[in-house]
C-alpha cells in the first residue's frame, strides 16, 4: 500500500500528516485556515501538496467539523470554517484541484469525515486498545466518537456520540438546546465558562484546576461538577456500550494526569460501594489521548479505508 494523507482542518488550523503503510507518521504540515469555501479549499490543496512532494498518495482523508455526509463527500453547519447550512462539496472541490495539478491520480480517492470521528479512529489506532472505543472530546462541548468492532458508528441520522445534550441533572440550568441539565453544561469548556470569570491567555480549564490545587472554594467547586461530568460519561459509555477504553481527549484533556486522576478516583469510590461497577472496571478503562501525535489527522488518513 502507499502512503496516505490526512488532514484535520479546525477553525484556526489546518494540520496534515503522511502516513505510511505501517501507520507510521512520515511528515507533518500545519498552516492557517482561511474561513470560507476557497480559503477552505485552497489551504487543503497546499497542504496536500507540500505533504505528497516525492510521493503519489493512495488517497487523502479529510476530517473537518459541522455535519458531514461522508457518501456525498459534503459539509455544512461548519459555521468556524465558514461553510453554512447549504451542503458544500468538499471532497469534489478538493479532488478536482489535487488531480488538475497532478497531485492525486484519477482513481485515488478523497474521503470526509467528521473531525470526532476521524480522532476516534487515529485514537484507536495509536493506543492499541482493541476493536471497540469511545473517543470523549472535552472541548467547548461535549461530544463522543465511537468505533465498535473496528469500525466507526455514526448511527442512524448522524446523531451517535452527541452525549453532551443528555439531561444529567433535573432541574438544572437552561441549555441552549431547550433541555435542563444537559451533561455539557457542566462537563465541557462553555460550562467552566459559564461559572468562572477568565480574560487571560492561558486556558480556562488549566486556571481553574491550578486555584482548585490551592483550596480557592468556588474553584474546587466548579472543578469537581466537571469531574463528575466526566464520570458520568464514562459510566454511561461502558455500561451502555462495553467499549474497552474511553479516551479522554480535546482541550481541556491538555490538563493530562490532573484531569485523568480526578475522573479515575470519582470511578474507583463509585467502585467500591458497588460490586457490580467494580467487576465493570470502569476506572482502568479510561485512558488519555496521545499527544506527541496529530490523532485527528492521523484518523483521517486511516478514514479512507472506513468509507
Amino acid at each position: 500500500m502507499s502512503v496516505r494523507v490526512g488532514l484535520d482542518i479546525g477553525g484556526t488550523k489546518m494540520h496534515g500528516v503522511l502516513l505510511a503503510p505501517d501507520g507510521s507518521v512520515l511528515a507533518e504540515r500545519r498552516a492557517g485556515t482561511v474561513p470560507g469555501p476557497e480559503g477552505v479549499v485552497r489551504g487543503a490543496v497546499e497542504v496536500v501538496t507540500a505533504l505528497c512532494a516525492g510521493h503519489a498518495p493512495a488517497g487523502v482523508g479529510i476530517g473537518v467539523p459541522g455535519l458531514v455526509d461522508p457518501a456525498s463527500g459534503s459539509v455544512r453547519h461548519a459555521f468556524n470554517l465558514g461553510l453554512d447550512a447549504e451542503p458544500f462539496p468538499l471532497v469534489r472541490r478538493v479532488g478536482e484541484r489535487l488531480r488538475t495539478e497532478g497531485v492525486l491520480g484519477a482513481d485515488r480517492p478523497v474521503a470526509l469525515e467528521n473531525d470526532l470521528n476521524a480522532s476516534a479512529l487515529g485514537a484507536a489506532a495509536l493506543l492499541d486498545v482493541g476493536d471497540d472505543l469511545a473517543y470523549l472530546a472535552l472541548g467547548t462541548g461535549v461530544a463522543v466518537g465511537l468505533v465498535l468492532e473496528g469500525r466507526l458508528r455514526r448511527g442512524a441520522h448522524g446523531l451517535a456520540g452527541e452525549v453532551g445534550h443528555l439531561p444529567v441533572r433535573p432541574g438544572g440550568a437552561e441549555c441552549p438546546c431547550g433541555q435542563r441539565g444537559c451533561l455539557e453544561l457542566y462537563a465541557s469548556g462553555s460550562g467552566l465558562a459559564r461559572e468562572v470569570e477568565h480574560d487571560g491567555p492561558e486556558p480556562l480549564a488549566a486556571v481553574v484546576f491550578d486555584a482548585a490545587a490551592r483550596g480557592e472554594r468556588h474553584a474546587r467547586e466548579v472543578r469537581d461538577r466537571l469531574l463528575d461530568g466526566v464520570a458520568d460519561v464514562v459510566q454511561m459509555l461502558v455500561l451502555t456500550l462495553d467499549v474497552g477504553a474511553v479516551v479522554l481527549g480535546g482541550g481541556i484533556a491538555r490538563l493530562g494526569e490532573p484531569l485523568l486522576t480526578g475522573v479515575r478516583s470519582r470511578l474507583e469510590r463509585r467502585e467500591g460501594t458497588s460490586g457490580f461497577l467494580a467487576a465493570a472496571g470502569l476506572a482502568r478503562r479510561v485512558r488519555l489521548a496521545p499527544t506527541d501525535v496529530p490523532v485527528g489527522a492521523v484518523g483521517a488518513a486511516l478514514a479512507l479505508g472506513d468509507h
